[in-house]
């Protein structure tokens, strides 16, 4: 089944004056419309990302939009005109925004959130009326804390910064829990902290758990070892430096040379670490 709108993987089936044909696993074609294809074998696997071109003809090409269908992006405007606004996406073709998927008036030059669909005629749009489609309050069943996720970093608010989780839900990362830069719009992978009562989503950016700790521990005796033994961070440091030396929380850290220390293999001091 070929999906409009996505990534593919089709084999090269024919290959003639018209150009490249690929298809897919029940025979269905397309046209591969790069203007300087590279040479491929016959059924040769491609990764190609399948649309509706202007005259409603099925077809695929190499290029990697910046978005998906089903995917929620941030995404600028670059003009504006009667059918609606264009969008800047990675792609040959911008993205058109009909006015009657505009929840307000889009101006150029500006970034905003977009959900990318289907019309009618199978055709690429985008839509700013995002409140159908992300939710505050998740099904408890599709979550566990701990797991993986993909955020999209979106607004700041008073407790920390709103991130849209699996193109889904909203969730909090908490800003005292942060501890790198992040910018709006930008894709980042997190994990569940909490599943909470009123079934919202509270995040973090670092592994949480004992697996996270049992990997830290092997990255801080291989530093210690490539810098003679000793590492100018402690228990006492201040978690920023931490967070730019290991990527994780302060906590997360005096877990990991906690465990250290009681298998006998670092000595802790006030500022510093050292191998024993």
């Amino acid at each position: 089944m070929i999906d409009i709108g996505k990534i593919n993987t089709l084999k090269v089936s024919k290959q003639n004056s018209s150009g490249i044909y690929l298809s897919d696993e029940s025979g269905k074609q397309v046209l591969l419309v790069d203007k300087k294809p590279q040479k491929y074998e016959l059924d040769e696997s491609i990764d190609v990302f399948v649309f509706v071109d202007g005259d409603e003809h099925l077809t695929a090409t190499t290029q990697k939009p910046l978005a998906q269908v089903g995917d929620i992006a941030y995404l600028n405007v670059v003009s504006v005109n009667y059918y609606g606004a264009f969008l800047e996406w990675g792609f040959t073709k911008n993205l058109l925004v009909p006015y009657s998927e505009q929840h307000h008036e889009l101006e150029v030059g500006e970034s905003y959130f977009f959900k990318i669909f289907l019309d009618e005629k199978g055709r690429l749009v985008a839509t700013t009326k995002l409140n159908q489609f992300i939710a505050d309050e998740v099904n408890p069943d599709e979550f566990t804390v701990g797991q993986k996720v993909s955020l999209l970093i979106a607004d700041e608010t008073d407790l920390g910064i709103k991130a849209i989780v699996n193109n889904t839900y909203w969730g909090l990362l908490y800003e005292n829990e942060i501890f790198q830069t992040l910018r709006m719009g930008q894709r980042i992978d997190g994990y569940i902290k909490t599943i909470r009562d009123d079934f919202r989503l509270d995040l973090v950016l670092s592994e949480i758990g004992y697996g996270k700790v049992t990997t830290l521990t092997d990255k801080i005796l291989q530093m210690l070892h490539d810098n003679g033994g000793e590492l100018a961070v402690s228990d006492k440091s201040d978690p920023e430096k931490i967070y730019t030396l290991f990527g994780v929380s302060k906590k997360v850290f005096k877990q990991a040379i906690g465990a250290l220390y009681k298998q006998k293999l670092i000595e802790i001091e006030k500022l510093t670490i050292r191998l024993i």
